[in-house]
């Protein structure tokens, strides 16, 4: 059941906690000590040996630290883990109204995050999609999924692949960016933003400070049969996508990461492969085959796994670097959206 919450007292966005410590009297340098503190798991009034924070942030604001501390902690806490097999952990994360979003725990030190609660694209080999977008998750909310994770592990990557689509939320999640990229130490090209393409992605990702890498999903070369997977995604021909793609790829020095999840008997023939060779063969691209995480809820089927690695070899062989890779937790039904769905009743909104 959610709670009720006072959201002026809810710390939804990283400029709610800057204007918060403004109110108190902070100063642009005590924000940032503040902010960096908090992104990177320490006590807020962690600092530098020869600075403690009683002789350096004003009175008022070591006052509010605990309070600060406590909603801080409240935006996202974890409702239930589900480690796997393969080192990966899955997390359901309650934010303080009480809604979920997913979090992985990835190897090498990544961690996925969600940047909406539900999803408006609907693709139809998703759960998220099923409960249709309930209501976006704010930047506060997407660094205090960051936050939670470094309390339990290293966090040196963040890909933006959870639940949502981030173009749709764009400010709160280029707002998250720019503090990951900045006060929370996570190298640019490893702030990874992933989207079922966007115009307003290409417009806004090259003006920020923090440029993230770039990962587009795909998912068909047919543009009739991509309409039909992501059927409110913005409809543009998958070889503009690629085109726009290319040219962000070129200007920042981050080769483009290609989703594709394979679908048996859907996308996963070799006119498709043929035709992912005929968009980018000879682009600064990757793509990553991601077989389709059965869920007994959608008519989909997963291929084989030696048809699928068949399937990387093809087009490795003929040009196109193409890894294959396993969506994390499949031992534990942990396909994005799925744990939602399984754990606790989709609360729709009204």
């Amino acid at each position: 059941m959610l709670k009720a919450v006072n959201p002026f007292a809810v710390l939804h966005r990283i400029e709610h906690i800057r204007q918060r410590l403004r109110s108190l009297g902070a100063k642009p340098g005590h924000e940032e000590r503040v902010l960096r503190a908090w992104v990177q798991a320490q006590p807020l009034d962690s600092g530098r040996r020869d600075q403690p924070a009683a002789g350096f942030l004003p009175k008022a604001v070591l006052d509010d630290l605990a309070a600060l501390q406590a909603d801080l902690d409240s935006l996202a806490t974890v409702h239930s883990e589900h480690p796997g097999e393969d080192g990966s952990a899955r997390l359901l994360v309650q934010l303080n109204d009480g809604q979920t979003v997913e979090s992985v725990l990835l190897l090498r030190d990544g961690l996925c995050v969600s940047s909406q609660v539900g999803c408006a694209v609907g693709c139809t080999f998703c759960m998220t999609g099923k409960s249709g977008l309930l209501r976006q998750v704010g930047s506060a909310e997407i660094v205090a999924q960051v936050v939670l994770a470094r309390r339990k592990r290293p966090v040196k990557k963040v890909v933006f692949m959870g639940m949502g689509e981030p173009s749709h939320n764009m400010d709160n999640v280029l707002e998250a960016i720019d503090l990951l990229g900045t006060a929370g130490g996570i190298g640019h090209k490893n702030l990874v933003f992933s989207t079922v393409g966007d115009t307003r992605v290409f417009e806004r990702l090259p003006l920020g400070r923090v440029k993230p890498a770039l990962a587009l999903s795909l998912h068909s070369t047919r543009q009739d049969l991509r309409r039909r997977l992501l059927p409110k995604a913005q409809d543009i021909a998958p070889e503009e996508l690629v085109e726009l793609a290319e040219h962000y790829a070129r200007a920042t020095g981050y080769p483009i990461q290609f989703q594709w999840t394979l679908i048996d008997g859907v996308n996963d023939s070799l006119e498709e492969m043929d035709g992912i060779l005929r968009l980018l063969k000879g682009k600064y691209a990757m793509m990553n085959l991601i077989p389709f995480n059965a869920v007994a809820e959608l008519d989909y089927r997963r291929p084989a796994w030696d048809k699928a690695a068949e399937l990387a070899r093809y087009l490795h062989q003929r040009g196109v670097l193409a890894k294959l890779r396993n969506s994390a937790g499949q031992d534990v039904d942990g396909g994005c959206g799925q744990l939602r769905a399984r754990t606790i009743p989709i609360v729709h909104q009204a």
